[in-house]
């Protein structure tokens, strides 16, 4: 079985292939830009706290982070949705992992701004057993640093392919995170962050479960337990 990154390799090598230089150029502009913008180091990071918040998951049932962490520490996977080819080989690699994270003593919860319906959709098709909270209006990714809007170049190229993202988050806008990584410890203290503004980029599931080995320890000796 290859990694996240050798899939990602094998499709980004087929999308050369098939999609036109012109729109792979455009593309690479808007990730370039939004590179440039500075996201990556206005979003939350490592030693910061996660604010407390309260969403629906994919069966509407109200959920807080807090009680989450009340009971262990949470992995947070925020991704754009259940239309980005790249979160649902990041959301199939999770999957896979899956069971090495709960027995690491941590919780993976999913986070994307996609209405209930889709969200319980991306957890359906890849068999994942995860609560996916439904960020409507982006409003917690905003507060995490996330967010940003979907450059005009980029829209009629997500149209031709059926992209619809006002219909995909439920609104009239076009904004999205950055999709990113946190470990958060019960304290809500982020223990380490994975946040890239170049969409094709994920951390690797198996680097989560490395670092869940040193960092949940750690955070259990702290507390004394």
């Amino acid at each position: 079985m290859g990694t996240l990154k050798d899939n990602i390799d094998a499709y980004n090598a087929q999308k050369k292939e098939k999609v036109p230089a012109e729109i792979l150029a455009t593309m690479a502009q808007a990730t370039d830009d939004l590179k440039h913008s500075g996201i990556e180091n206005r979003a939350l990071k490592t030693g910061d706290t996660v604010p407390d918040f309260e969403l629906p998951d994919q069966h509407g049932e109200q959920r807080r982070l807090s009680d989450y962490l009340a009971e262990s520490p949470v992995v947070l996977n925020v991704y754009r949705g259940g239309w980005c080819p790249y979160c649902n080989m990041e959301m199939k690699a999770l999957h896979d992992v899956l069971p090495e994270i709960e027995a690491r003593g941590a919780r993976l919860v999913g986070l994307s701004p996609e209405t209930p319906d889709r969200a319980m959709a991306t957890a359906e098709r890849h068999s994942i057993k995860i609560d996916i909270l439904s960020d409507a209006g982006n409003r917690i990714a905003e507060r995490l640093g996330l967010v940003f809007e979907l450059p005009q170049a980029l829209r009629p190229i997500y149209e031709k392919i059926g992209i619809d993202i006002p219909v995909y988050n439920g609104d009239q806008s076009f904004k999205l995170p950055v999709p990113a990584t946190y470990i958060i410890g019960q304290d809500r203290k982020i223990l380490y962050h994975f946040v890239n503004a170049d969409y094709t980029q994920r951390l690797e599931p198996g680097e989560i479960v490395a670092r869940l080995v040193s960092l949940v320890g750690q955070e259990k000796r702290a507390a004394g337990g």
